[in-house]
């Protein structure tokens, strides 16, 4: 069974979704493909930690701790760090943040409060206050398709500098996690290639070979493979 969590939408302008779930116990499971990046804040052993994670490009192997419990920021594309950008915690170099005391953490020379699931939304409206988090408006315009006012390598340095990743990266990543969504919800392997916007079966076995390192009859029969990591059902563009 996947890794099971509980989200919701959140009111700032910088994040897309906030989630919380727990473990009972030491489990092996896949880090699937993501194409945003995020924060995850971790008790275990009555210890805090905050963790800056990036987007993956890859499937990599993982493990959930035994009896923890943690929640994370899910930030909408064109939300980033200017000092600390996307691409240097890419691919698993997940950075945690040093402790301050029990109950706070150090960032960028001052120390913070660890945020709660209850008041995320005021911990990320804060960092955008103090400018350690900023949002660009073309990222969003780019992938609304609508016309921005730069050159084309200008836009495209503009989005890699935000999320990390180039656009064909960032559709093919949401295209694979929207199709496990829909073969997860009893879509057949056919219609999911028709609504994923793919050109045909092998097309979509690629793709989730890539980024899930599962084949789509592997992620619909659940009793024979590995869990996979958390997936939100959040608007495509």
């Amino acid at each position: 069974m996947d890794l099971i969590s509980y989200d919701r939408p959140s009111d700032s302008p910088f994040v897309e979704r906030i989630w919380r779930s727990q473990s009972e116990r030491t489990e092996p499971f896949i880090s699937i493909a993501e194409n945003h990046w995020g924060m995850v804040i971790t008790k275990h052993n009555g210890r805090l930690t905050l963790t800056v994670r990036g987007p993956e490009t890859r499937p990599t192997p993982a493990e959930s701790l035994a009896d923890t419990e943690f929640f994370g920021i899910r930030f909408k594309a064109g939300a980033f760090m200017p000092d600390l950008p996307a691409k240097t915690v890419m691919d698993r170099r997940d950075l945690n943040l040093p402790d301050a005391s029990s109950r706070s953490f150090w960032l960028h020379g001052s120390t913070r409060q660890f945020p709660d699931f209850e008041n995320v939304d005021t911990f990320v409206d804060r960092l955008a206050r103090d400018g350690l988090l900023v949002f660009d408006p073309i990222v969003g315009a780019i992938l609304h398709g609508q016309p921005v006012d730069l050159s084309l390598r200008t836009a495209q340095r503009r989005f890699l500098q935000a999320t990390g990743l180039t656009l064909g990266g960032y559709y093919q990543i949401e295209r694979a996690r929207q199709a496990i969504i829909l073969l997860k919800e009893g879509a057949s392997i056919m219609d999911t290639v028709f609504q994923a916007g793919y050109s045909d079966q092998p097309h979509l076995t690629r793709s989730l070979k890539q980024f899930t390192g599962q084949t789509p009859a592997q992620i619909l029969r659940e009793n024979s493979r590995a869990p996979l990591s958390f997936l939100f059902k959040t608007k495509t563009f």
